[in-house]
C-alpha cells in the first residue's frame, strides 16, 4: 500500500497539465452503429479538457484510412510561433463497438481510449478518453470537434450537454482559439 501511495505522489506532477479526478473512469455511452469511413477527414478542435500535448491554437485532427486497415491520425497546432504536427495510429479494437477506438502516438506507448460519444459526421463530434491510474484516480480527456472552425453555439452546447449528462465534469473545459489560422 505504501509503495502505491508513493507512486501516486510521483505521478501527480506528471498529470498537472491534464484533467484528473479521484475514483474510477465513468463509462459513457458511445455512438451506436459508428461508421469509421464517414468519420475520416478533417476535424477542428472547438473545446477540450486540458491536455499537456495541446497548448496552441488552430488545433485540428485529420483522419485517413491506411492500407492495413488502421487509421492515420495527423494532429496539428500552431504554438510558440510555429506549426507542429504529430502523427499517430488509431485502431478499432472491437468491431461490435467501433466507436471505442484506441489511439497511440508512439510505437512504445499503449493505445489510449478515444471514444466517440456522438457524431453526425458533418458538424459535430464529441470524444472522450479516460485512463485509470491504480484505481485511485483517473486522467480524462474530452473534445468537442467540428468540421467547421466556427460551429454554431447550439452545436457546442449540445456537445457539452451530452458530456455533462454522461457524468463528465466540464469545469476545466476551455475553448480552442481558431482565429488567425491558415487553411
Amino acid at each position: 500500500m505504501m509503495s502505491s501511495l508513493y507512486l501516486v505522489f510521483l505521478l501527480v506532477p506528471l498529470v498537472s497539465a491534464q484533467t484528473f479526478r479521484w475514483g474510477a473512469c465513468p463509462n459513457p455511452m458511445v455512438q451506436p452503429n459508428f461508421n469509421v469511413t464517414n468519420y475520416l477527414g478533417r476535424w477542428f478542435e472547438i473545446e477540450k479538457l486540458p491536455a499537456s500535448f495541446e497548448r496552441g491554437k488552430c488545433i485540428e485532427a485529420n483522419y485517413a484510412l491506411r492500407k492495413d486497415g488502421t487509421i492515420q491520425v495527423l494532429n496539428s497546432q500552431f504554438y510558440e510561433n510555429k506549426f507542429s504536427t504529430g502523427e499517430g495510429t488509431a485502431v478499432v479494437h472491437d468491431p461490435r463497438e467501433a466507436a471505442k477506438l484506441g489511439v497511440s502516438f508512439s510505437f512504445i506507448s499503449p493505445y489510449s481510449p478515444y471514444w466517440v460519444l456522438t457524431t453526425d459526421y458533418e458538424s459535430l463530434s464529441v470524444v472522450y478518453g479516460c485512463t485509470d491510474v491504480l484505481h485511485i484516480f483517473h486522467i480524462e480527456f474530452a473534445w468537442i470537434l467540428s468540421r467547421s472552425r466556427f460551429p454554431t453555439a447550439e452545436t457546442v452546447s449540445s456537445g457539452k450537454e451530452l458530456l455533462m449528462n454522461e457524468g463528465i465534469n466540464l469545469s476545466m473545459m476551455t475553448a480552442t482559439v481558431q482565429t488567425g489560422c491558415e487553411d
